[in-house]
């Protein structure tokens, strides 16, 4: 994988721990937590999208934070298991995963 990649996967974690935050925040520190994860993941996204298609990148960056979100809560906050919501997140990531593939590293990445 490559720079713009990796930066893209980082900014999708961030988007996790925001979205987690903003349901579980409950003192200053965390609310601080989760506004500095907003900025990041927003600027670390825009940073992506200097090299990648927006709109891949865009797909990738919300396909990873739903379902990053979704399982983080089931396995660390205890929110019930459903086997429905399971299989649409597989379906889910598996388009992520084919845009991921039919990106042409060369022709997707645009000069800076």
């Amino acid at each position: 994988m490559n720079k713009s990649w990796n930066i893209l996967f980082l900014a999708g974690l961030f988007e996790i721990g925001w979205v987690v935050g903003l349901k579980h925040a409950d003192s200053a520190v965390t609310w601080i937590l989760t506004a500095a994860a907003i900025y990041l993941s927003m600027h670390l996204l825009v940073y992506a999208t200097h090299k990648l298609p927006v709109g891949t990148a865009y797909a990738v960056f919300a396909g990873m934070g739903t379902a990053g979100t979704v399982i983080l809560e089931i396995v660390v906050f205890g929110e019930p298991f459903q086997l429905l919501k399971i299989i649409l997140i597989l379906i889910l990531l598996g388009g992520v995963i084919g845009l991921k593939m039919v990106t042409d590293e060369q022709a997707g990445e645009r000069e800076s």
